[in-house]
């Protein structure tokens, strides 16, 4: 399972020649150096640096699992998950999967030059709630992960104000991070033809691993893959349904590969609900 995008910079890397192999490639690739934290080429935004961060660490836990032995026999991933997903399954080779990821993220950081996003992290209410919110107040879902653990997006004076009326309606908690883009949201329409520019440029392969998208949880094939770049990036996460199709199809073992733990824990509540 590749998580998405790390909400902060880490505290500190791991110390082994696979990192150094994978830091090389992201400084390469990607223009951007892990241990300093900073640009080496033409500077870009702190989500882009997250994002850069987060495909880096996916590309270095998949090879320590495999160094290790175990391999995928399925692969899940989550929101900006997919793009080491993509190396891990074979579709791409890490260095592309680092350059196409942070191309997007380029692309899409030119939609906060010209307006103030934000998302909000949401816990405590279901979704019907979250939907009249959402509606309420201009702003759209981002992610679905649990039945009470969602994400919205959108711009941020409306992200306060849906963050305001979803804690006065009994939410545990709403949270907001500043972002460039309102991701996963119709919103994202407005740069479309560039993100599918950028994600037209690289030759996909077949995926030698079965790889199952967050949307729609079929099997993506290489033919698919340039549409589901910009899909990706316009349409919500739904990580539950995801997961419980991962179990559906007979998954009792499943590795989080990347930065954190958030989907292991998204998983525990999803399992504490499984037959309700």
């Amino acid at each position: 399972m590749f998580p998405g995008q790390p909400l902060a910079p880490p505290v500190e890397f791991p110390e082994d020649a696979d990192f150094e192999a994978i830091a090389l490639l992201t400084r390469q690739r990607a223009s951007f150096d892990l241990h300093t934290f900073s640009w080496t080429g033409e500077p870009s935004s702190d989500t882009v640096a997250l994002q850069a961060y987060g495909v880096a660490m996916g590309l270095y836990r998949t090879r320590r699992l495999r160094a290790e032995g175990i391999a995928p026999r399925l692969i899940a991933e989550h929101s900006m998950g997919i793009y080491p997903a993509l190396a891990a399954a074979g579709a791409l080779d890490e260095g592309d999967a680092l350059e196409l990821a942070v191309r997007l993220g380029r692309t899409m950081a030119a939609m906060g030059r010209q307006r103030t996003y934000a998302l909000g992290c949401m816990v405590g209410l279901t979704l019907e709630p979250l939907l009249v919110i959402a509606e309420n107040n201009g702003v759209y879902l981002a992610n679905h992960n649990t039945s009470r653990h969602f994400l919205l997006a959108g711009e941020r004076g409306a992200m306060e104000d849906a963050c305001a009326e979803a804690l006065a309606r009994g939410a545990f908690s709403a949270r907001l991070f500043p972002c460039d883009a309102p991701l996963h949201t119709p919103l994202m329409a407005e740069v479309a033809e560039e993100l599918a520019a950028v994600a037209g440029d690289y030759r996909y392969r077949e995926p030698s691993v079965p790889l199952v998208d967050h949307i729609d949880q079929d099997f993506l094939a290489a033919a698919d893959l340039p549409v589901f770049m910009v899909r990706d990036l316009m349409e919500p996460v739904r990580w539950e349904r995801t997961y419980r199709a991962l179990r559906a199809a007979g998954v009792d073992r499943l590795y989080e590969v990347g930065a954190g733990d958030s989907l292991r824990k998204y998983n525990r509540w999803i399992e504490s609900e499984r037959g309700r």
